[in-house]
């Protein structure tokens, strides 16, 4: 699933993420149903741009929604995953850059008219029945049962829409040439049929063990190649939040007024399942299709299986599944069919619904109210917020007074006594490297790399606590003696013996052009791989770097084997058996859509670039340490 999520989250573009960073997050998350996480605790502020502010409150219910509607995609997703994914720091970074094109956007002079706006609320589906506006006062309530507030709503719009002015303006002096286009383009619709065989080194055995001499002479070849890392050491005092959590007592008083003060938080909103049976019609036959309708309602009206008529008649693509629907795809259907999903209950069955180009039978399979989560159902996850939240607040405070008392001894040990705190050892450490049971993420051993040789850390906050520490010591990054490295050195050698004995078992295997690979896999221990359409840039098994393969693809006589290829982890040989070759004449009917996606692209990479150079310029600064706080307490939630 991860691997799946992270190729989901990078196939969104910067200028995508932004736009769902400003109207999805801004408002229905921070306005509509996703509670009011935290609101108890003073407003303090992460980031700052310009004028706009982001206060812990709004960044917790924003994470809060985002990772919710995450979970309805990824049921399993729990707090680990989620720290994988670097979610918390990927949205405040989207939130960063929709503030400064904002600012900027205003230092600019642009404005969002009301013309601009009112024209924007009509053009939206949601405000729709029949193409035509609902009107004001049915707009108001559509908002009012989202829980938006409408100045909020109309603002976010207005923001919305000097988005787009802004990303236009930035990026109008973007061009993409023909050429570039047409090399585009061949490289994306180009594709071969092509075959390879891989001697990997895990496959081949050495006859013996690398020598003393072997690995002594094979050292002082290599010398430059082995050093040793800057390590440091320090002192640390750790306060662990599930330990302090065991000193906390909550009172049920405190437990009910936080429920009652967030019960948004509780609330699950209404569900309603939904399944369909859509038959599509040209002008020829739609009468005939009508009918068709006419005669399966008839049919659901006497009592047949819905999802039985679905599977035999449905021409959607979700027939094959009964024409479910489910809880959220039914969303996205056409205004018609959603006014008529709202108007039926439980079991009901709507008419035959005509949509201009085909017509659907809807039925609401299940109807769910909003309910909210009682007081005892929700009682424990409570308890452990606030233990978390009061825990994670007296270990801030005792170390912050920890680090000004230790500062003024220029001891830790000294404060620590005073404090009847106990010290540890670091251990010598790399930059980033973890301290097991402390701090996973590497976060105390890059801040000892941040100080000076005797100084004391401010409190560093891990996922398991937070901590104060004192550089003491240095090993300076030094070139390494055989000894130091020894073990690397004859893993080295024992693998560029294998890479050679596998170029050579390669080499012999090619000089045989009418072989069959397949055989000569199985004869020799070897790999072998067929690709019936191989393009461009894709990835190949077993081969680490794709590049030179690539250049050989499309440059190769056919079924002729190329020389061996390093690949990383052994070598390769490629044969090309087809080659499918693409036209200027091919390109030339779809250059208009292709150079607008080249532009387009061009201007996403554009932007980008321009807000990260932006950000440096500015001296954007995070209060990392409320965001971390703020983060795990949202993650929290999501551990069970």
């Amino acid at each position: 699933m991860l691997k799946t999520m992270r190729k989901n989250l990078k196939s969104l573009s910067p200028i995508l993420w932004i736009v769902i960073a400003t109207f999805i997050i801004a408002i229905f998350a921070v306005w509509g149903g996703a509670g009011r996480l935290g609101e108890s605790r003073q407003a303090n502020s992460i980031i700052q741009v310009g004028s706009h502010e982001l206060t812990a409150q709004e960044f917790a219910q924003i994470l809060y929604q985002r990772i919710s509607a995450m979970r309805n995609q990824y049921p399993d997703l729990k707090a680990d995953l989620i720290r994988q994914l670097n979610l918390p720091q990927q949205i405040l970074q989207q939130l960063v850059q929709q503030y400064l094109l904002l600012d900027i956007a205003r230092e600019l002079g642009l404005k969002a008219t009301a013309e601009e706006i009112q024209q924007r609320i009509i053009s939206y589906p949601v405000f729709q029945r029949e193409g035509k506006f609902v009107g004001f006062k049915e707009y108001q309530q559509i908002l009012d049962w989202n829980h938006i507030p409408i100045q909020k709503f109309e603002q976010s719009l207005a923001e919305e829409i000097l988005l787009e002015k802004v990303t236009r303006l930035l990026t109008a002096g973007c061009t993409v040439s023909e050429n570039e286009v047409w090399e585009n383009y061949k490289n994306q619709n180009e594709t071969a049929k092509i075959e390879y065989l891989v001697a990997t080194i895990d496959k081949i055995q050495l006859d013996s063990s690398p020598s003393e001499t072997e690995i002594q002479s094979y050292f002082e070849k290599n010398k430059e190649r082995y050093r040793v890392p800057e390590r440091r050491q320090g002192k640390y005092v750790f306060l662990k939040i599930d330990d302090l959590k065991k000193e906390i007592t909550i009172s049920d008083a405190e437990i009910e007024k936080y429920y009652k003060d967030n019960i948004n938080q509780f609330k699950e909103p209404a569900k309603i399942k939904v399944s369909r049976i859509y038959l599509p019609y040209t002008e020829a036959d739609k009468q005939q299709v009508l009918s068709q309708g006419e005669q399966l309602k008839t049919r659901l009206n006497a009592g047949e299986d819905f999802g039985s008529l679905a599977r035999t008649y449905s021409k959607d693509e979700k027939a094959s599944n009964g024409g479910d629907w489910g809880y959220y795809d039914w969303q996205n259907l056409s205004p018609a069919e959603l006014e008529a999903i709202n108007q039926l209950e439980a079991g009901q069955i709507s008419g035959v619904i005509d949509l201009g180009q085909g017509v659907a039978i809807l039925k609401v399979t299940e109807k769910m109210p909003e309910i909210t989560r009682s007081l005892a159902e929700v009682k424990a996850m409570i308890l452990n917020h606030l233990q978390e939240e009061k825990a994670r607040d007296k270990a801030s405070q005792r170390m912050e007074n920890l680090a000004k008392v230790a500062r003024k001894a220029r001891k830790l040990e000294e404060a620590a006594r005073r404090e009847g705190l106990s010290v540890e050892d670091t251990g010598w450490l790399k930059n980033g490297d973890p301290l097991p049971v402390v701090d996973s993420s590497g976060a105390l051993s890059q801040a000892l790399f941040e100080l000076k040789e005797g100084e004391i850390s401010s409190p560093i906050f891990t996922y398991e606590g937070v901590a104060v520490v004192q550089f003491t010591q240095k090993d300076p990054e030094h070139q390494a003696s055989l000894e130091e490295v020894k073990a690397q050195v004859q893993e080295d050698l024992i693998k560029e013996k294998k890479i050679e004995l596998a170029r050579t078992r390669l080499n012999s295997i090619r000089l045989s052009p009418q072989a069959n690979w397949e055989e000569v896999a199985k004869d020799n221990n070897l790999e072998y791989k067929r690709v019936e359409t191989y393009k461009h840039g894709q990835y190949l098994s077993l081969i680490d770097e794709p590049s030179e393969v690539e250049r050989l693809v499309f440059s190769l006589p056919l079924n002729q084997a190329s020389e061996p290829i390093n690949v990383g982890n052994g070598y390769a040989v490629v044969r090309v058996l087809e080659r499918k070759e693409v036209s200027r004449e091919e390109f030339e009917q779809v250059k208009g859509e292709e150079m607008a996606k080249a532009l387009s692209e061009a201007q996403e990479m554009f932007l980008y670039s321009y807000l990260q150079k932006a950000i440096q310029e500015r001296k954007i600064k995070v209060n990392y340490d409320l965001f971390s706080k703020t983060a795990d307490e949202v993650l929290n939630r999501f551990s069970e």
